[in-house]
């Protein structure tokens, strides 16, 4: 966390006794700016990569780097004859298929056939049997020979049901194959549609990783496409200071190549989950004004700005001990104070003394008196 604040020229006494440099103060009260430091990139919105889908050499990429794409259009073609194949299989069985439904369909003129024949037999029979069953009740034939056409009759009978049973599933079959071939047909035209690689949304391609004739494996990346009229700043906060930022926040951002230019945005989205890649938490600024660089991946670092206080209380870093402690002028011992915030230049007291106090330190070195001399002044965003 960095802690930024305005100070004006500040009176200090500086005094050597014995080869030791010391000096004294008072402490001031000035407005705080607290805000947390986090480093990040640019980047643009429903920015995606668009991968391969299947593997092979790439017989044609129809696009460069900087270009707008469409929604459903032809990026890349990959060539894969595996699927081209497999597809035109399919097809044929699917059009086989479909033939052995037809009522002309060998397969069911032969059943039909054998239901014609069997439905004549049948009748033939049934007339013998009745004739049979007449006489032997005349007493004209044998018992033997009634039975004998009787059981012809139920023979008939049963190869007639037979034929029926047998064309019903002779056309079930043909419908099934019909569906799975229907089937593997869709899913093998999915299949080869997936050499063609399309783009999923609308953008600008800011990446271009591949080139035509490289061999791509399922899931490879393609190229990085985003949103161009939507560039915002995706930042890491640490552990330590993610329970300070919220949305709404405003932040101060400078691109890594121009340290010279500021400009201003406000948190506008907290990822709910902890980034285990960059172990910390992914935030999102969103730009008050026009970006005059829009490179994404263009590294940056950002203040958000968490609180500020007004007329704090503040003493220089080099007057406090590690322990919180203080030395008050003409004071035996030390003084404890309560602090807020300690920052590499500046503490801000809560409690223990007043801007009254006259502060004593020996921890002064040649960068202290150069400071303590010229005051300590710090852009206020």
């Amino acid at each position: 966390m960095k802690t930024k604040i305005i100070i004006g020229l500040s009176t200090f006494v500086l005094m050597a006794s014995c080869g030791r440099k010391s000096a004294e103060t008072k402490p001031i009260r000035k407005d705080v700016t607290e805000t947390v430091f986090a480093s990040g990139v640019l980047e643009a919105k429903n920015t995606y990569t668009l991968k391969a889908q299947t593997d092979g050499y790439l017989s044609a990429i129809n696009f460069e780097e900087g270009d707008i794409v469409k929604t459903g259009s032809i990026l890349a073609i990959v060539d894969n004859k595996e699927s081209g194949f497999n597809n035109e299989s399919a097809k044929e069985l699917y059009q086989i298929a479909k033939s052995n439904l037809k009522d002309d369909a060998p397969a069911l003129l032969q059943a039909e056939n054998a239901i014609r024949l069997n439905k004549q037999k049948l009748e033939q029979d049934s007339i013998q049997y009745q004739r049979y069953k007449k006489l032997f009740d005349s007493n004209s034939v044998s018992k033997l020979d009634f039975e004998n056409s009787a059981l012809q009759f139920k023979t008939s009978r049963t190869n007639y049901e037979s034929s029926l049973e047998n064309y019903k599933q002779l056309k079930q079959q043909a419908k099934q194959l019909v569906i799975s071939n229907k089937a593997a047909n869709e899913v093998n035209n999915i299949v080869l549609s997936k050499n063609q690689i399309k783009a999923i949304k609308s953008g600008k391609v800011y990446k271009k990783y591949k080139q035509i004739g490289d061999y791509v494996a399922r899931g490879e990346s393609i190229a990085l496409i985003g949103e161009p009229e939507n560039i915002y700043a995706k930042v890491n906060v640490d552990e330590g200071n993610i329970g300070k930022v919220k949305i709404g926040q405003e932040a101060l951002v400078q691109l890594n190549i121009n340290k010279d230019k500021t400009y201003r945005g406000k948190i506008s989205e907290i990822n709910p989950s902890f980034d285990e890649s960059s172990q910390s938490f992914i935030c999102k600024i969103y730009f008050s004004e026009a970006l005059d660089f829009t490179i994404v991946n263009t590294q940056l670092q950002s203040n958000i700005i968490v609180e500020t206080t007004k007329n704090a209380l503040l003493i220089p870093r080099n007057y406090i001990d590690f322990g919180g402690n203080v030395q008050i002028k003409g004071k035996d011992g030390k003084t404890r104070i309560i602090t807020k915030f300690v920052s590499s230049e500046w503490v801000q007291v809560l409690n223990g003394i007043d801007e009254n106090t006259v502060l004593f330190t020996e921890n002064v070195t040649e960068n202290n008196v150069a400071t303590s001399e010229a005051g300590s002044q710090m852009p206020n965003p």
